[in-house]
């Protein structure tokens, strides 16, 4: 009897074209317990639904604006894969959104990630998405879902890739920048970064290949760290020490320092007529960009439009301001400091 035509001959089953559901499964239920730990008013974290609710009234919005945002961590990832440090990435992913988020004066709400693999390492996810969960514990904000994609053949051994999405919200009338506020002499106060943050990895990389370094390396640049772990600092998250401050009205404007370093980001902050005028004296450059710089021979113009330069986020503040917002952020633990103030352009 000859076999219908519809009917299988080969016996062949996901996984034999290289998707295992099972390791996808085995990932779900090993990062529950990290999106639980995230939980926030108005959300309850939990994974499996086809989408997540959020309760604005329950986070204490009365007429709120929804701010959405997205990013990625770039090519700092490749140092990632060929070094194995997948822990730290996730923060990044976290902060290239929430900080953004941060410079509209919105309130980070819920986390959704985008990770992306030809094949799927239930270990390396799990490091990945805690370190997601850290960064959404950092902000304040709550991992409510995701989609981990397994696609063999788009990637080479050992890679993936990651996309991150937040929403967050901001009441009507107090989303940042305030432009009709801005003057000339308005003070610009700089919040320290961790080092690169998550920009201009690419040129990192090349940088580093120059150098004839190894990851595994002594950082020349860091005590008692190798290079890998010295270029693999996660990006700082400033939603804590800052939004308090935007919510009592303090701030006028804000930028956030990613690509395009600090020649592109703070005009998108800044009113029509003004410009930042920054006193590049103003803050020692951290060691990390230094040699960057000495290594690659890069000019100063490149550094400050490739790179953060030490301040990973700015603010625009009154001059009778300055000084209280300078004690609220030292007083939570950063390192801030008058960098520059607008002039008229």
């Amino acid at each position: 009897m000859t076999a219908h035509k519809d009917s299988p001959t080969n016996g062949l089953t996901y996984a034999d074209a290289g998707v295992d559901i099972d390791a996808g499964e085995m990932l779900v239920d090993a990062i529950k317990p990290l999106a639980k730990s995230t939980r926030r008013p108005g959300a309850e974290a939990s994974l499996g639904g086809f989408g997540a609710l959020f309760d604005l009234k329950a986070a204490g919005f009365e007429d709120p604006l929804i701010v959405a945002t997205t990013d990625g961590v770039g090519t700092k990832l490749k140092i990632a894969i060929e070094t194995g440090r997948h822990d730290g990435v996730g923060v990044d992913l976290v902060a290239m959104c929430v900080n953004d988020l941060l410079a509209q004066g919105a309130e980070p709400l819920l986390f959704l990630d985008y990770y992306a693999t030809g094949k799927l390492s239930v270990d390396d996810a799990r490091r990945v998405v805690a370190g997601i969960a850290e960064g959404c514990r950092q902000a304040n904000c709550a991992l409510v879902g995701g989609e981990t994609a397994e696609m063999p053949g788009m990637y080479g051994d050992g890679d993936y890739d990651l996309a991150g999405f937040s929403l967050g919200a901001v009441e009507r009338g107090h989303a940042l920048p305030y432009l009709d506020r801005q003057s000339a002499g308005d003070v610009i106060i700089g919040l320290a970064s961790s080092g690169p943050h998550s920009n201009g990895y690419s040129l990192v990389r090349k940088i580093v290949e120059t150098s004839g370094l190894n990851w595994g390396d002594d950082a020349p640049f860091a005590k008692d760290r190798t290079l890998a772990q010295a270029l693999m600092e996660p990006t700082r998250i400033y939603v804590k020490p800052v939004l308090p401050l935007m919510k009592a009205g303090l701030i006028k404007g804000a930028a956030h320092i990613t690509g395009g370093g600090l020649i592109e980001n703070p005009p998108r902050c800044i009113a029509e007529g003004l410009t930042a005028a920054f006193d590049w004296s103003a803050w020692p450059q951290p060691h990390v960009f230094e040699w960057l710089q000495k290594t690659g021979g890069v000019s100063d113009h490149e550094m400050r439009r490739t790179f953060n330069c030490g301040v990973g986020f700015i603010l625009v503040v009154a001059p009778e301001n300055t000084e209280p917002v300078l004690a609220a952020l030292l007083n939570a633990g950063e390192a801030a400091f008058v960098c520059g103030q607008l002039t008229a352009a």
